[in-house]
């Protein structure tokens, strides 16, 4: 299944309270049970004012209803050709 990373800007992303972050990741997950389980949300990396999430999904399709049924901006999505890392050197 693809892998796709998604740019969300909100501003002051990086300010956001732990409470906040908590109600952010419990509507997303809401979201997930509803869409079944082709859509998954691997982990995402909070900036000053952006949130890039990497997400399993069937098609950007699906990451952007995803956005869409949870009120989340879904400024950018990319989907994740290859992984490379320190050993892609060796």
């Amino acid at each position: 299944m693809p892998k796709f990373v998604i740019e969300r800007e909100i501003a002051g992303a990086g300010k956001l309270s732990s409470d906040e972050l908590h109600g952010i990741s419990q509507k997303s997950c809401g979201v997930l049970r509803e869409l079944g389980p082709q859509v998954q949300w691997i982990h995402s990396y909070v900036t000053d004012d952006k949130i890039y999430c990497v997400y399993i999904a069937p098609d950007a399709a699906a990451v952007r209803r995803h956005a869409e049924m949870g009120g989340f901006p879904a400024n950018s999505v990319a989907e994740v050709r290859t992984v490379i890392d320190p050993t892609t050197a060796e």
